[in-house]
């Protein structure tokens, strides 16, 4: 049974929520001095030298490698890294960065359909509800700009962000299937797989990156460091501590911090609509998880 979550695991639930909503305004400032392809593969490169630093600082080994473990990493590194950061990074270019944090707000509930189907976790009637107010949600965020694709790039960068979610959505239900191993060697693995995508693709459209002012260039490095590399470590720990049901409580804070900082910082105005969104999402959030989470303040 799970342990009562310490002040430590609130601490970190905090840090989590700050520093991955916070992440969407990072990638904005260093989309300011490159290109979309270069934010993701550095992020990628970096998280992974610094995750398989910390393997070899804890020993920890790699897994014998059988058939079915490579395809499960393969497709899985393909879908949580390179394809999502390729595409928040390009959509964010035409899209405020607060969107890209509300759409991400709906990853979780992109997941419950798909474990309907694919595993044998089934939908409830709570769930099901909690899933169309997400949804609804969603189509409130893009609004009709999505019906005026062909006369402007703003809607294909909306669907970008969308898609990411969407591809989180489709590695964790993956994440489930795949045979189980330590989670550290796994997410430096999925990193790796990732990056092998991401650096012929950057060099091939973008060329070889050079540093380009202190400002775009610690954005980089920030990417690669925090969000991706210790936010990692953080997550583990919080689980293997505290439990899943209570890393659940991240997805309310990554968009209202990343809304926050939008705001605030990169001074991004932003129609009435991303606010109606942000209620619906986090209300679909509040019914289709709010047994666990009841269940978690009773322990």
């Amino acid at each position: 049974m799970t342990a009562q979550p310490t002040p430590f695991n609130w601490l970190s639930i905090i840090a989590l929520g700050l520093i991955w909503g916070g992440t969407f305004m990072v990638v904005s400032i260093a989309l300011q001095g490159y290109g979309p392809l270069t934010v993701a593969c550095a992020r990628t490169t970096l998280g992974a030298l610094a995750l398989l630093a910390l393997m070899r600082a804890l020993r920890r080994p790699l897994p014998v490698l059988t058939p079915t473990l490579v395809k499960y990493l393969f497709v899985i590194g393909i879908l949580n890294t390179a394809v999502p950061f390729a595409l928040l990074s390009w959509g964010q270019q035409y899209v405020p960065s607060a969107f890209a944090g509300i759409s991400m707000a709906a990853l979780p509930l992109f997941v419950l359909p798909l474990a309907h189907v694919f595993t044998d976790e089934k939908l409830t009637v709570r769930n099901a509800l909690g899933v169309c107010l997400g949804f609804v949600g969603a189509a409130v965020l893009i609004g009709p700009g999505v019906l005026r694709i062909g006369t402007g790039i703003e809607p294909l960068g909306q669907l970008a962000c969308i898609a990411a979610a969407l591809s989180y959505a489709i590695a964790s239900i993956l994440t489930r299937r795949c045979p189980p191993m330590d989670a550290i060697v796994m997410s430096a693995l999925l990193l790796c797989v990732g990056a092998s995508a991401l650096i012929p693709a950057m060099l091939l459209f973008e060329g070889v990156p050079t540093w380009v002012d202190p400002r775009t260039s610690l954005a980089i490095l920030f990417l690669g460091f925090l969000p991706t590399a210790l936010a990692a470590l953080i997550r583990v720990q919080t689980i293997r501590t505290a439990g899943s049901v209570f890393m659940t409580l991240v997805n309310y804070q990554v968009p209202l911090w990343s809304v926050l900082f939008g705001v605030l910082i990169l001074n991004e105005v932003l129609p009435l609509r991303f606010f109606a969104a942000l209620g619906l999402i986090l209300l679909g959030l509040a019914v289709s998880q709010s047994r666990n989470v009841f269940r978690l303040f009773r322990a």
